[in-house]
């Protein structure tokens, strides 16, 4: 409709001189009201019901992929004994004794194991400058105990890099650090919902033999070690909330000292400490912030104290988890998040160095790393323990070739020991797997090597200094290889799961795929039958794949997830196969549909490329900025003078807020040096600088005057569209705004007088207001709600005919003509649909808004504007029907996702927006607050899809429900699309190098934002939609369902005042008739 057919579409009942005017009525009789509406909501159920049924097809496919794809690795039930060494000791040593050690003589009765949660190597290395340009940071030369004992004190300690095996979250390193085995990536999905460890391990071992443990600090370990730790003596302490970085440290510090004291070091044997204060640093500001300065600096006064209070018989040992990027954050396997350190101490001097070179700790992690795994067989030999029966790491041979260097007959003897228990657990494995001998034949060769020598050492009286040192390099060389193979073959993947899933993927992308685009009848007429044969069919094969599970190599889970998927997609397929007539290739049939068709396939085929992934940011800038200038194009070539000021506008204004968001910037590792970030302060930083904290207060001002504008132009702005956007909107931007100073003052010391717990509280509060807005006062106005509309009333002026005095035959009196009936004149009527269910993405955007760094939050404004750009435009070009609109907010989508300081990689999940309107973590809240907070843009755009068919049509419009079924089905194609390609692409790139790091990382934002998209969509959007129809009907009545002409029922003369709607998208041109 054009900006000029206000007039066209009013519903005009004027008449003159008491006769009514001759056009067609609108009303309907009860009867067929009633009617429509129910066959609206039987309608509006069902479309319910077949977007839940596609999520469930995607879910099931999801599920039967990542089953083979993220496979863990078998875990043997296996204990090692204490009184049954892996290899005979012969006459050297009496295996069986805890107090003496279960192999091999200990060295230690007690030990303090600290935990430095993200204790980054280059922390603990002293700095200077090579260069005049070089700049300190702030965590330079903050840590130096460490350094100093291990070069004043070698015998007593030393300093090594600790490598972590990715994926680099708390959870999997402390299985590795406990079990001495290889992470999966798998369970990095239960970081902060860890279960039981039930393989062998360390603290296991040691509980066994009966020592008492304490555990004091993150309360992950009590998730892995649940019962093992002594209640009266053990302190464990929330470890999510990021933002708080002194009440785990201070409960650690408050309750090991009394511990070491002297008076009561017979309460326990083995304490586990662990600070999270330097990981909250690095997360809630980065490491270059002077709080990373000043916790460093408290770590190094701690562990002074420890020095001072440690006996003789104790051994202490600290070590960083895992490091942290450059803005703190880590997950991934970038060196800086994989590079930790260890650091061992006793004041028994049994410490030394291979040879003179190594005196010193090694200046970076480069040189002399050890891995984490090899802390397991070091400490269960050094306190006397069996060393666990997984484990795949060697000893540290400083804590064993001796403090004068030259010990290699006790490093062998330990290497052999540890050999030969990683070759009885490799020969359980293989046996339990079914392994043919090939596969293991490498590793087999070097223990035969090994074991020659041990035959010759076992055979001479007095071994020679040379034959110990080769034993110990042969053992070496064989537990090096046998990693190697280990990696390997935990890499085998389920191919049979694996195609399963992929093959429901593709299934549910043909069905939503043909109800999009290959579908010409209404939606409406065939959504019942898609939904009960859908339903059906995974009916029939659940039962088929509960029988079918007994009967094959798939477990019974996988077969009914299948076989129900399957035969659900099959029924659904159907129901599109008895109505021939309707169907069509889904292909494009028009330039709009081409243009709209190849970006999202350029991407599916782009990801498989890693280059192209890393910088996918770029290219969606690219793409959206091409579509940009394809709109303004075909703006341009408008006959309408009013359509193509319109269009080119809103074209203009669309490629300039997208260019304007591209400048936030969230660099990844692997985008280094090409690639500055903006997002936060600095690179190496998580907070924001001083003129960012501008931006929330620049939104609160714009924001809801630029949407008050839209809403303007088509007289719109009235009720509640009034006090949402000028009172409630506005008043939670400036809320979000003040959260925002406030966070800062807390993070900058700006106001010292109000200490940081008061300055929580308030932030909390307000937060918590801002969501009341929101979710209480916003939802109750959408909810109930009328249309935004007004209504004038116009008197027309009596008309006379004036008498003439020269014709005489004119009346002697001034005749006066009937008065006319009053014309009523409704405001907003053209964009009634339209303006009414966009209150819906301003009530979610004021949430979003919120949980988003102000960075975020301005590129988040931006692309609500850009949502409204391209309405205007769609609208302009007449582009309801096409893919545009659905296809370009995919697009949006991904590209703001990037912009609100986001990546494909785990360390960019901003897990301090759980703690915005909370104190403590709460589930599910905090990993809901979390969710929405990443996945932002996708809920803003997803919930913006029904308004293309919403915006600018009149509310009578027929088949409204179809059109909002097409674009949401559209929309959901894409992501579809994409996740189905980055599947497939990981699944035939799982052999690369870069599958953990780049393509499965992508794989999981596709199948996590998919999911997503179809919940917002289906419990946001569609409700939503019900809802705004619902409250137009009730003004306007139920309008057609099918798009078909409406038969006017015969209505009696009626005396009311006369109606015009307004439905101008230009006030100034409308003109009551």
């Amino acid at each position: 409709m054009s900006a000029s057919d206000g007039a066209s579409v009013a519903a005009q009942l004027t008449g003159a001189g008491g006769q009514q005017a001759q056009i067609p009525k609108t009303e309907t009789s009860k009867d067929v009201q009633n009617e429509r509406r129910q066959t609206f909501k039987r309608r509006h159920g069902f479309l319910v019901g077949f977007f839940t049924l596609i999520l469930l097809f995607h879910v099931l496919g999801i599920f039967l992929f990542l089953s083979g794809f993220l496979l863990t690795r078998l875990v043997l039930d296996h204990k090692s004994e204490c009184a049954v060494p892996p290899v005979a000791l012969g006459s050297s040593y009496t295996p069986g004794s805890v107090d003496d050690g279960c192999w091999h003589p200990k060295s230690f009765d007690k030990a303090v194991v600290i935990i430095v949660d993200a204790l980054r190597y280059d922390f603990t290395v002293p700095w200077s400058p090579k260069h005049p340009q070089h700049v300190s940071q702030h965590f330079h030369n903050a840590l130096p105990i460490f350094w100093d004992t291990a070069v004043a004190e070698p015998e007593n300690a030393f300093l090594l890099p600790f490598i972590a095996d990715p994926p680099t979250t708390t959870l999997q390193r402390l299985k590795g650090l406990t079990t001495g085995t290889l992470p999966t990536f798998i369970d990095a999905g239960s970081n902060f919902a860890g279960t039981a460890i039930e393989e062998d391990n360390l603290v296991a071992q040691l509980k066994a033999a009966g020592k008492r443990l304490v555990h004091l600090g993150d309360d992950t370990w009590h998730s892995l070690f649940p019962g093992y730790f002594d209640p009266e003596l053990t302190r464990a302490y929330d470890s999510f909330n990021v933002w708080d970085l002194h009440t785990v440290d201070n409960g650690v510090n408050d309750h090991i000292f009394p511990l070491l004291h002297s008076s009561n070091t017979s309460s326990w044997d083995v304490i586990f400490g662990h600070y999270l204060g330097v990981d909250h640093a690095g997360h809630r500001y980065g490491p270059d912030h002077p709080a990373m300065a000043s916790k460093l600096q408290e770590m190094n006064t701690v562990f002074e104290r420890m020095i001072a209070e440690l006996d003789h018989k104790t051994l202490l040992v600290v070590m960083g988890d895992h490091g942290m990027d450059a803005k703190g954050d880590h997950g991934g396997e970038s060196d800086d998040e994989v590079e930790a350190a260890l650091w061992m101490y006793s004041k028994q001097g049994l410490f030394g160095r291979r040879d003179e070179s190594a005196t010193k700790p090694p200046f970076t992690a480069k040189e002399r790393p050890v891995a984490q795994i090899d802390l397991v067989p070091t400490l269960s030999l050094l306190l006397g323990m069996p060393i666990p029966f997984n484990n795949l790491g060697r000893p540290i041979e400083e804590a064993f070739i001796g403090r004068k260097s030259n010990d290699y007959q006790n490093l062998a003897q330990v290497s052999h020991l540890t050999a030969a228990q990683i070759h009885r657990y490799q020969k359980e494995y293989s046996a339990v797997r079914k392994l043919d001998s090939a596969s293991t034949l490498p590793p087999e060769t070097l223990w035969g090597a090994a074991s020659k020598v041990w035959d010759e050492i076992e055979k001479s009286k007095k071994p020679s200094l040379e034959l110990w040192q080769a034993a110990y390099a042969q053992f070496s060389a064989y537990q090096q290889e046998n990693l190697r193979v280990c990696k390997s073959l935990w890499a085998r993947f389920d191919l049979t799961s694996m195609a399963m899933g992929i093959i429901l993927l593709t299934g549910a992308l043909l069905t939503i795929a043909l109800f999009a685009n290959g579908f010409s009848g209404d939606r409406g007429d065939i959504v019942s039958g898609l939904c009960i044969r859908g339903i059906i069919g995974m009916v029939v094969g659940a039962g088929a794949g509960l029988f079918l599970g007994g009967v094959t190599s798939v477990s019974w889970i996988n077969s009914v997830a299948f076989f129900a998927g399957l035969s659900g997609i099959l029924g659904s397929l159907s129901c599109f196969a008895s109505t021939p007539s309707t169907l069509r290739v889904p292909l494009p049939n028009s330039f709009w549909g081409w243009i709209c068709t190849i970006p999202p396939v350029l991407l599916c085929i782009g990801f498989a490329s890693n280059s192209f992934t890393i910088w996918e940011d770029e290219i969606l800038l690219y793409m959206l900025s091409s579509i940009g200038a394809l709109m303004l194009a075909s703006s341009l070539r408008l006959q309408n003078p009013q359509e193509r000021l319109l269009g080119s506008w809103h074209s203009l204004s669309f490629i300039v807020l997208t260019r304007l968001a591209s400048l936030s910037r969230l660099c990844r590792e692997e985008q280094m040096p090409f690639c500055r970030s903006t997002y936060y302060a600095s690179a190496t930083s998580s907070t924001s600088a001083w003129w960012q904290l501008t931006i929330p207060f620049i939104i609160a001002v714009i924001l809801p005057s630029a949407i008050r504008d839209f809403f303007a132009r088509t007289k719109n702005y009235q009720g509640t569209a009034v006090l949402w956007l000028s009172i409630a909107f506005r008043i939670g931007l400036v809320f979000s705004a003040t959260y925002w100073i406030l966070d800062a003052a807390d993070d900058n010391e700006w106001i010292p007088q109000i200490s940081s717990e008061s300055l929580k509280t308030i932030r909390v509060f307000i937060a918590q207001a801002i969501l009341a807005i929101a979710w209480a006062a916003g939802y109750s106005a959408y909810l109930y709600s009328a249309p935004f509309l007004g209504i004038e009333t116009e008197t027309p002026a009596p008309e006379t005919e004036l008498m003439d005095p020269t014709d005489p035959t004119s009346a002697m009196f001034t005749p006066v003509k009937p008065q006319q009936r009053k014309k009523l004149i409704i405001l907003g009527y053209a964009n009634t649909h339209g303006t009414r269910y966009f209150l819906l993405p301003t009530i979610w955007a004021l949430v979003l808004l919120l949980l988003q760094k102000p960075m975020g939050q301005g590129t988040l404004a931006l692309c609500l504007l850009s949502i409204l750009n391209l309405l205007e435009i769609i609208y302009a070009n007449d582009l309801r029907n096409s893919p545009l609109g659905p296809v370009t907010l995919a697009l949006m989508a991904g590209f703001y996702f990037f912009k609100t300081g986001h990546q494909a990689t785990l360390s960019s999940i901003q897990w301090e927006s759980a703690f915005i309107p909370l104190k403590t973590i709460k589930y599910p809240w905090s990993p809901m607050l979390v969710i929405i907070s990443t996945f932002a843009p996708y809920i803003l755009c997803a919930l913006a899809v029904p308004t293309i068919a919403f915006w600018k049509v009149p509310p009578r419009t027929p088949g409204l429900l179809n059109h909002v079924a097409k674009a949401l089905a559209t929309h959901v194609v894409v992501y579809a699309a994409i996740a189905l390609a980055t599947v497939i692409e990981a699944a035939w790139l799982r052999r690369h190098l870069m599958l953990y790091r780049i393509f499965m990382p992508r794989m999981l934002l596709g199948v996590v934002v998919l999911l997503v998209v179809e919940l917002v969509g289906v419990i946001v959007g569609l409700l939503g939609v019900r809802s705004s129809i619902r409250s137009v009907a009730e003004v306007f009545g139920w309008g057609p369902l099918a798009e078909e002409l409406p038969v006017p029922e015969p209505q009696p003369a009626s005396a009311e005042p006369a109606v015009t709607a307004e439905a101008s998208s230009a006030p100034d041109e409308v003109k009551p008739e």
